[in-house]
């Protein structure tokens, strides 16, 4: 089979609406080419990420590429990818160059070729995610494992939203607690909240694919008699009451279900919310304030933001 490599040539704060898109279109495989991972310092006792060729980065913004079959529907999909991103600037969020080109590429290379991206990676003093095709070995006897396949689809769960989710999971959820994860993609926080403790863990996401995805991860990672996973959007008709919820979506998305976290989350309970730009970082603070949280922690991690907040 032959496929088509589609990039866009975007912006840092568009990576993860397109990168959305392009999994709901069909496309079987993301890569994210960002010219800042040839600047960054790389631990290489942890293989984050190896054998950069700076010819294949953009001098400023980012290329987002992906993968689609070369059939009678290619023109139609690349219209209806183009079309949903520009779209995206109705959420005010910044596009940049905009630019999309399409190649042709060998099914050989295309099934390996976005493997070499993704190697284990540890994200924090507890935690560290491994790709299920590479071996790993402990670094110490307390150290948390998530083994992810990402199907190509969600990545391996090393972007700084997920970091920063994970490691504000590792601090404020305490063993027994029940959690929610809203938007669960790949299941990654799912499992970091099960693996820490937690009795319960309730994964919704309005995507199939994401449904099926944290299914399979949590199974991999033997937490999938604690994990719940149901296709829901949002928190509509979820009546529970949690110790955590956590969600790592758009800042847009988070402030449409600010109310149901609150009734959804027991007094004292914690409300972890990442994936917001900095642009957006205030919108979501005065959403949460407004509905009655109080902020716990804002924490920050190249353009991305997390905020704890608090019901009380």
């Amino acid at each position: 089979m032959k496929w088509s490599e589609i990039c866009i040539h975007t912006t840092n704060e568009a990576i993860e609406p397109i990168s959305n898109i392009l999994h709901e279109t069909g496309a079987s495989g993301v890569v994210i080419e960002d010219p800042t991972d040839l600047t960054k310092e790389h631990e290489s006792k942890f293989g984050e990420v190896y054998e950069l060729n700076e010819e294949e980065y953009p001098e400023e913004g980012v290329y987002i590429k992906a993968y689609l079959p070369v059939n009678s529907f290619l023109g139609e999909t690349v219209d209806e990818i183009k079309q949903a991103v520009n779209n995206l600037m109705l959420y005010d969020i910044d596009l940049g160059r905009n630019q999309v080109t399409l190649s042709e590429i060998r099914e050989e290379e295309w099934a390996t070729a976005w493997k070499k991206y993704y190697k284990p990676v540890k994200i924090s003093k507890k935690t560290t995610i491994i790709p299920t095709w590479e071996e790993y070995e402990r670094v110490s006897s307390d150290e948390l494992i998530i083994e992810l396949d990402p199907g190509m689809a969600f990545g391996t769960g090393t972007h700084p939203t997920t970091v920063l989710s994970i490691q504000a999971i590792e601090q404020y959820l305490q063993p027994g607690d029940l959690a929610i994860d809203v938007g669960c993609g790949s299941g990654v926080l799912s499992i970091a909240s099960a693996l820490l403790g937690a009795s319960e863990v309730y994964a919704y996401d309005l995507d199939d694919i994401a449904v099926k995805s944290t299914s399979i991860n949590s199974k991999l990672n033997n937490t999938d008699k604690q994990i719940h996973v149901r296709q829901n959007n949002l928190l509509d008709h979820i009546d529970m009451e949690a110790d955590v919820i956590v969600s790592n979506i758009l800042a847009e998305i988070i402030v449409r279900f600010t109310d149901d976290a609150w009734n959804n989350l027991r007094t004292g309970g914690v409300f972890i919310t990442s994936g917001i730009i900095q642009a957006k970082k205030q919108l979501v603070l005065d959403d949460l304030e407004k509905h009655g949280f109080r902020i716990l922690e804002v924490n920050e991690m190249e353009d991305w933001v997390a905020i704890v907040a608090k019901k009380i």
